[in-house]
């Protein structure tokens, strides 16, 4: 399950989620296996940007971008920036899912977006897939996802159900999203799904390629 109530603000301006430091030596392993040893990345909805920090640092090969429309989540990964300092992570960027007018016009070699399809309507996820297709490389630019997603023929996990049933209850447009229903709009926009990896707490990481 993911909280969103467990972030915390530290005095230099950064935040912290201890979800975020729990997951990330097991989504780092996924990444190893798939990412190229050499190129760029751009991270669409960093938060508190522990992630960026700890992949950039174990990344060093790979430009690793960091990127989230709230200025406070920016103001967190420049503060978690200057305590690494790692060379290949730059500024984050504003970019905005759901508006074209941030989005970078370079390209990428991979894309990765953790527990944003489900913190966001579903025309963030949309955004997402259009600014894949635009800016991941052809062949094999790699895009990753990671965060909890219903499944047909799947039983919801209790902590997963109750945790669709909380994001709800704050937006209605909110939620857990239909992995097939995500596959489909990332077919729309030349990207076909190549893995599914189980990870710890009911989660997934869903990678795709494009064509």
């Amino acid at each position: 399950m993911n909280s969103l109530d467990s972030i915390a603000a530290l005095p230099d301006g950064a935040l912290t989620s201890p979800a975020a430091r729990r997951n990330a030596q097991a989504i780092l392993r996924v990444l190893r296996a798939h990412l190229p040893a050499a190129g760029s990345v751009l991270e669409v909805a960093s938060g508190s940007g522990e992630h960026a920090v700890a992949f950039s640092s174990a990344l060093p090969g790979l430009r690793w971008t960091p990127s989230d429309p709230s200025a406070e989540a920016r103001a967190s990964i420049a503060a978690w920036s200057r305590t690494a300092a790692p060379p290949n992570l730059p500024a984050p960027l504003a970019l905005d899912a759901q508006d074209p007018a941030t989005w970078p016009t370079g390209h990428f070699d991979a894309l990765y977006c953790a527990n944003m399809t489900h913190i966001s309507p579903w025309s963030a996820t949309e955004g997402l897939m259009d600014l894949a297709g635009r800016t991941l490389r052809r062949p094999g630019g790699l895009l990753v996802l990671y965060g909890p997603y219903r499944e047909a023929g799947v039983a919801l996990a209790p902590s997963n159900a109750t945790f669709d049933d909380s994001l709800k209850s704050r937006n209605p447009d909110w939620g857990l999203r239909d992995r097939d229903t995500v596959q489909t709009l990332a077919r729309a926009h030349g990207l076909v799904a190549t893995l599914r990896v189980q990870m710890p707490a009911e989660n997934l990481m869903l990678l795709f390629r494009t064509a």
